[in-house]
């Protein structure tokens, strides 16, 4: 009778090189940037010259570990490195919304009293984007309840033996949900893209993190198109853009990402400029 044995997973430079380039890219969602000093940590982890809990331990050094202390160097710093832990441990996943609470309390444990706690209020948000104009999310209220339905109906579905495309609108529209009920007052958009990783390699899917290096902005960007509508202008969600991302994340796709394109041109009047910001490409990276 085989044994059960304690799972220990090695990861090869590579893959660790991949989860400090999305780690640190999915900070500039809040543009945030890691300290010099992390990046150094992160390669000597890489070549196998330091621990994460070395790196850890370092930090805390640097940066008292409480709520009182708040900065966004250390918020940057802290995140990425527990994402690399997440992403380079023996995170068992569960598909479920206490996965995403999970995972929301350890990014953010050492940054926010409320981590791993839904919020408790409903708000706005203004996206460059929208010229300053808000994706309406979930009531608060309502959080477990849209989770609930949210998650039943992803589990009813299969993806085996169904095309590509139809595998890239289920996975878009799932995560476009979850996103959009915006459960956490702060690090939405970094919970949502770790939880998605973790239950994507759960069921199969080999994700290319290097695409998190640089375009990051244009993830978080694409999640904003495909919940904003305002019909009396004739602006319908838009899902294609999140569809291009996953089709580069997931199956080697060959999308040039674009910031630009995001921005909807009816929202800006002639006298204002859309952003000139051709290229999604962040400066955060390993």
């Amino acid at each position: 009778m085989a044994e059960y044995k304690k799972y220990e997973p090695e990861h090869t430079a590579e893959y660790k090189r991949q989860c400090w380039d999305m780690a640190i890219g999915l900070q500039d969602v809040d543009d945030l940037k890691v300290s010099d000093d992390l990046r150094y940590y992160s390669k000597q982890h890489i070549d196998g010259y330091m621990t994460l809990e070395e790196i850890q331990e370092k930090l805390y050094q640097t940066y008292k570990p409480d709520t009182a202390d708040v900065n966004r160097e250390k918020e940057a710093n802290l995140v990425a490195t527990q994402i690399v832990k997440m992403l380079d441990g023996d995170q068992v996943f569960t598909f479920s919304p206490v996965t995403l609470k999970y995972i929301h309390k350890t990014l953010f444990k050492d940054i926010y009293k409320h981590a791993g706690e839904y919020r408790t209020y409903n708000f706005t948000k203004e996206e460059l984007i929208l010229n300053g104009k808000s994706v309406i999310y979930a009531d608060y209220q309502m959080i477990h309840d849209t989770f609930a339905y949210d998650f039943e109906e992803e589990k009813r579905k299969s993806y085996v033996g169904v095309s590509k495309e139809i595998v890239l609108k289920r996975i878009a529209k799932f995560t476009s949900d979850v996103w959009q009920v915006h459960a956490f007052c702060e690090g939405n958009t970094r919970t949502t893209a770790i939880f998605m990783e973790l239950y994507l390699r759960s069921i199969g899917f080999k994700v290319n993190n290097d695409l998190f290096k640089e375009h990051s902005k244009y993830f978080r960007n694409a999640l904003v198109r495909a919940n904003y509508a305002d019909y009396s202008n004739g602006i319908d969600v838009d899902m294609s853009f999140l569809i291009k991302f996953f089709d580069n994340l997931l199956f080697e796709g060959e999308y040039l990402l674009q910031n630009r394109e995001l921005y909807i041109s009816k929202l800006f009047s002639k006298e204002e400029q859309v952003p000139d910001s051709s290229v999604s490409s962040n400066a955060n990276t390993v």
